[in-house]
């Protein structure tokens, strides 16, 4: 059976390996893989593409310890959130209410975004922040 991508997506060829490599429970953790899927999301990322911005944002604000590339990944995880990814908008709401960022208003932007959306890890972060005001 051949892979059919939806006629409705945006995504470049780039992007679809790379999410597919990084959603796959066998090699999806491997830090090999994850680099390779990294280096095809680059290029996609900077041509605006919000679903590759949205992944490497997560990627690089996760996965790498220097904090230049954290911080790239915190201004793609902000452009997707903006375009309305609602798993950056998400992203954006954790990181922001972890004690290293403590911004618990940006927190509370982000997260009731996503939580519009439907997100209900959104609403329990929410939830829990309200708790802790």
């Amino acid at each position: 059976m051949k892979y059919r991508v939806p006629a409705a997506t945006s995504s470049t060829l780039p992007t679809r390996v790379a999410l597919w490599l990084l959603d796959s429970p066998r090699l999806g953790q491997a830090n090999s893989v994850k680099r390779l899927a990294g280096n095809l999301l680059k290029q996609p990322a900077l041509d605006g593409e919000v679903e590759a911005q949205s992944r490497l944002g997560q990627m690089l604000c996760r996965d790498c310890g220097n904090p230049r590339d954290r911080r790239i990944g915190l201004d793609l995880l902000r452009q997707a959130a903006r375009a309305g990814d609602r798993r950056a908008q998400l992203e954006l709401g954790r990181l922001y209410s972890l004690p290293r960022h403590h911004e618990p208003e940006q927190a509370r932007h982000w997260l009731e975004l996503a939580a519009a959306q439907g997100s209900h890890e959104a609403a329990r972060l929410l939830s829990r922040l309200a708790q802790h005001a």
